[in-house]
């Protein structure tokens, strides 16, 4: 999850590369910035066995949706995004409960609405960028390096205990 106009290609481009390499899908809003960047590298990534999956919104098409890397369009009749991002009538809400785990980059009022989305459904989320970019934002752990991103994926997809 991050910003729709700034790609932020020094975070997203990285975390595509790992997200593939580890064997995950990639669910992303279907946009442009940081959802093209992190797209981008993770359809370029070989080999892979996730696919890029786009939520977009709806009922009608908008210029740059889904992004040329999007290989699984899921196309909503949800219209709202941005500050009313926590309205029902937003895809956000199908974005945080269709993931595992949210890494969100830096980004507008629609990012901030699907960390506090994260908050309100109980999903784990993690904010990956400079900790400025990041003020004022519902509280969510916070990774400024890929490492770090990935400790902290390891650990929520880690099992609470051993099967019996």
């Amino acid at each position: 999850m991050g910003s729709g106009r700034e790609p932020h290609t020094a975070l997203a481009a990285p975390l595509g590369v790992w997200i593939a390499r580890e064997g995950h899908h990639l669910l992303t809003g279907g946009g442009g910035g940081v959802m093209e960047a992190v797209s981008a590298a993770f359809v370029a990534t070989r080999p892979r066995v996730g696919v890029c999956i786009g939520v977009l919104p709806g009922p009608d098409a908008r210029p740059g949706y889904p992004n040329p890397h999007v290989e699984i369009p899921i196309r909503t009749h949800l219209p709202l995004s941005g500050a009313l991002g926590t309205d029902p009538r937003s895809r956000n809400h199908v974005n945080v409960l269709s993931s595992d785990v949210i890494v969100a980059l830096p980004g507008g009022e629609g990012t901030r609405s699907e960390v506090a989305l994260a908050a309100r459904y109980g999903r784990l989320a993690v904010l990956f960028g400079p900790r400025e970019a990041f003020w004022e934002w519902p509280r969510a752990a916070h990774a400024e390096r890929l490492e770090d991103v990935a400790r902290f994926v390891a650990a929520a997809s880690a099992p609470l205990e051993e099967p019996l």
